[in-house]
């Protein structure tokens, strides 16, 4: 059996660089020097009177802006614990320039050579860190362990055409990040103004069809649905295969990841049973979001969601995005127990939540509009997406794998 070797030229080269030879293997800290004994933590009492212009950073980005700095240069910073080294839901390695200060819970990289720095940030970006982390309970990347990663590096022009090329890619996905942020900030902006105000019963924005069609209906939430029920309370045994079984996580991800047998499915529901056009809320841990059931096929949930059973008396769609409004999330968090371990709103506390009800035609009117904005934004997301899962394609023929 052939033994694993490391490619040490990547798969996808510029033209200029194809007889340009091998890259070169470097330990970490022969490229760059480690600048950790000068990091420094603030203390939670004292950052509220240290309000300023100066860039505090943590393992995942800026923190708060202070009024004084540790840094004044080009550096890199790499995450140094936790959720950073398992998930990459968030930046591991990234770029700061001037005036910061840093806490200890990123490393502080100064290449020893300028061309290293916009090269490594992208190459540290495009690590696993995993196989280097110190185990345990909290994954952690030590100085010691980081000083030896190795690194394939290619001559110094070549280390800039591959910065240039990511770091172009990164503005469009910066921008259109931007683009997704202002859309949602419109959304947020535009929810302010169809739905009423806290003690108000009309809005500040209304269709010019329905200008003189006089206040909003306030009930509570009991009274125009007929039924409002939780999951079970009872933790399942989850199969490979069967019927979707949603708890929080779910509904806010969009995802299916859990499966009871359709024996659990039918006595979880023989009394009440979700279905398409009722509304599911979360209640336990996050509480609040809401989404409608636009799904035919069967599904059970767990005691955290509770559903809102579809009525004559409401539109399903309006009734979701109301649930999104700031009035009835003050609503919902003033009768929560938010001080309990999780946080909770319990089942008659939700039904007696008010909510305000325009007539049917209005409620269309208003649903229709927030979804067509939903469709930009999802279209957005879907756009973001794919101009980062091309990055990462990317990167990884840029820079050369591990190859049998």
């Amino acid at each position: 059996m052939l033994e694993k070797k490391k490619s040490v030229v990547p798969l996808l080269r510029f033209p200029e660089f194809w007889d340009a030879g091998e890259w070169d293997e470097k330990p970490l800290g022969q490229v760059v020097r480690f600048l950790d004994g000068q990091r420094k933590p603030i203390k939670e009492s004292d950052r509220a009177f240290m309000q300023g212009q100066y860039p505090y950073y943590g393992a995942s980005g800026i923190i708060d802006y202070i009024n004084d700095f540790i840094f004044d240069d080009d550096l890199i910073l790499l995450g140094e614990d936790g959720e950073n080294i398992v998930s990459r839901n968030l930046p591991l390695a990234f770029k700061v320039s001037g005036k910061c200060w840093v806490n200890n819970h990123a490393h502080v990289l100064k290449p020893n050579k300028p061309h290293h720095l916009n090269f490594l940030v992208q190459y540290l970006e495009n690590l696993s860190y995993i196989k280097y982390n110190s185990g345990g309970a909290q994954p952690k990347l030590t100085q010691a362990i980081c000083q030896k990663i190795p690194l394939l590096l290619p001559i110094p022009d070549e280390q800039q055409k591959i910065a240039d090329c990511l770091s172009s890619l990164d503005e469009v996905i910066d921008l259109e990040a931007q683009k997704l942020e202002a859309l949602k900030a419109h959304k947020k902006g535009l929810m302010q103004q169809l739905f009423p105000r806290e003690g108000e019963t009309t809005p500040c924005l209304r269709f010019p069809e329905f200008r003189d069609a006089g206040e909003w209906v306030v009930k509570r939430l009991k009274h125009i649905s007929p039924a409002i029920f939780d999951g079970t309370h009872q933790t399942p045994n989850y199969i490979e295969k069967g019927v979707p079984f949603f708890s929080v996580e779910n509904i806010v991800s969009g995802n299916k990841n859990k499966y009871i047998s359709m024996e659990d499915y039918m006595a979880a529901t023989i009394k009440n049973k979700p279905e398409n056009g009722d509304i599911l809320i979360t209640r336990i841990g996050n509480i609040g979001f809401s989404k409608v059931v636009d799904w035919d096929y069967e599904f059970s949930i767990y005691v955290t969601l509770a559903v809102v059973k579809k009525s004559e008396l409401f539109n399903s769609q309006y009734l979701h995005c109301y649930f999104q409004s700031e009035y009835y999330q003050k609503e919902i968090l003033k009768k929560s127990l938010l001080n309990a371990v999780p946080c909770k709103i319990n089942m008659d506390e939700l039904q007696k939540t008010k909510v305000l009800l325009p007539s049917l035609p209005e409620q269309q009117k208003i649903a229709d509009c927030l979804a067509s904005l939903d469709e930009v934004i999802n279209l957005q997301i879907q756009k973001l997406d794919a101009l980062n899962a091309h990055k990462k394609g990317l990167m990884q023929q840029l820079f050369p794998q591990e190859v049998d």
